[in-house]
């Protein structure tokens, strides 16, 4: 049996979306630039998916500014705002949980003369307002909120931090990863206040090698990418056509009937939770219930290492991540476990598990039957 479990990291394509992506690249393959019929017919898909887009975020299409995935767009958002508006500040605020592509990108802006804050986080991973709250002064001019914490889950209250931010200054640009919560929540970033706004295709059953930045039309931001002016200048380069359409499609098709996805994910994690706590000297980080995502699980196993415990369950056909998947490669103790406080006993012994609308109970209790056999043999040769 196969289960994977790492739809966190990347998800399988919906058949759709992988039909239509191939009709683009071997039939309707003209570049959009092109005056030609082949050139039209490139620019209609562009301009469908755009149309989908701003449909499902109820914004205006020429708000959408597609990218090559989640990773450029973050930076796109955080230097081209922060180089566009630094006569009015230098300052902007991030939370210590950030994914890669903000932490990584923030730390870029510091090295050009900006200051950043980190905010700290509870132990169940949302940040702490009253730290927002606090950093907040007349240099700042962006701050940085993840929607969905892609290592635990965590929720982040965006509404009330955007209405912190826009009340002590409401020419703060306000950014929002949400590449984790795009396809899981409706999310309405003109209607909340969210400036900028972050998502990918890989994550919702799209192709990957595709993302999208939402800007809103007042913000002034400065291109990060130098080249044809494809995209209004803001985003040079020959659109990736049978990734915007894929990702116009699969995101059409992920809020189809999205309450009874996130219905069944939400059913899922429960039945997950409730079977791993069988297992001695386990704990599920965060929080759990309708107030974390619905198809995110971090789990720290005491006594095995992660990625020990990885590769055991791969054996079994499972499929697991150690945590983000951005940095798997690099072995380090996580920043999202240690902004939670996470005991040192799981700092290096906690997996992720996630799920999509694929996910069976079959699959969960499978997966439940091999870490009820598979951890206990782990910790009983650690010992010897």
């Amino acid at each position: 049996m196969e289960v994977y479990l790492d739809n966190s990291a990347t998800t399988r394509c919906y058949d759709e979306v992988g039909e239509l992506v191939h009709r683009v690249m071997c039939q309707d393959y003209g570049n959009p630039s092109s005056m030609h019929r082949k050139g039209v017919e490139a620019e209609h898909y562009i301009k469908s998916s755009k149309e989908s887009l701003a449909k499902i975020l109820k914004v205006n299409a020429k708000e959408i500014v597609f990218t090559s995935g989640g990773t450029e767009s973050d930076n796109l958002a955080l230097i081209g705002a922060a180089r566009a508006n630094r006569r009015r500040g230098k300052h902007l605020i991030t939370t210590a949980i950030e994914h890669p592509a903000v932490l990584n990108t923030m730390q870029y802006l510091e090295e050009e003369g900006f200051q950043v804050t980190y905010l700290p986080v509870d132990s169940d991973g949302r940040v702490k307002l009253d730290a927002l709250r606090a950093a907040l002064c007349p240099e700042t001019i962006l701050v940085s909120i993840m929607y969905v914490n892609n290592e635990v889950g965590s929720v982040q209250p965006i509404q009330k931090a955007v209405e912190i931010v826009k009340n002590y200054n409401r020419n703060i640009i306000f950014h929002s990863d949400a590449v984790q919560g795009f396809g899981k929540y409706y999310i309405y970033p003109k209607r909340m206040g969210i400036d900028l706004l972050t998502f990918s295709g890989h994550k919702i059953h799209g192709p990957k090698g595709i993302g999208a930045l939402y800007i809103w039309e007042r913000v002034k931001i400065r291109p990060i990418l130098f080249g044809g002016e494809q995209q209004k200048n803001i985003r040079s380069g020959t659109e990736n056509v049978p990734g915007i359409a894929g990702l116009g499609l699969a995101s059409e098709m992920i809020y189809r009937d999205l309450d009874i996805k996130v219905a069944h994910m939400r059913e899922l994690k429960a039945y997950f939770v409730e079977g791993i706590s069988e297992l001695e000297n386990c704990k599920v980080h965060g929080l759990t219930g309708e107030d974390s995502a619905p198809h995110i699980i971090s789990v720290g196993i005491a006594g095995v290492r992660s990625e020990v415990l990885l590769h055991a369950l791969e054996e079994q056909g499972i499929y697991v991540s150690s945590g983000s998947a951005c940095s798997s490669n690099h072995p380090a103790v996580s920043s999202v476990l240690k902004g939670i406080g996470a005991s040192r006993e799981y700092l290096n012994a906690t997996l992720r598990f996630s799920m999509s609308e694929f996910t069976t109970k079959e699959e969960i209790d499978y997966t439940l039957e091999a870490l009820y056999h598979v951890v206990p043999m782990l910790r009983h040769y650690r010992r010897h």
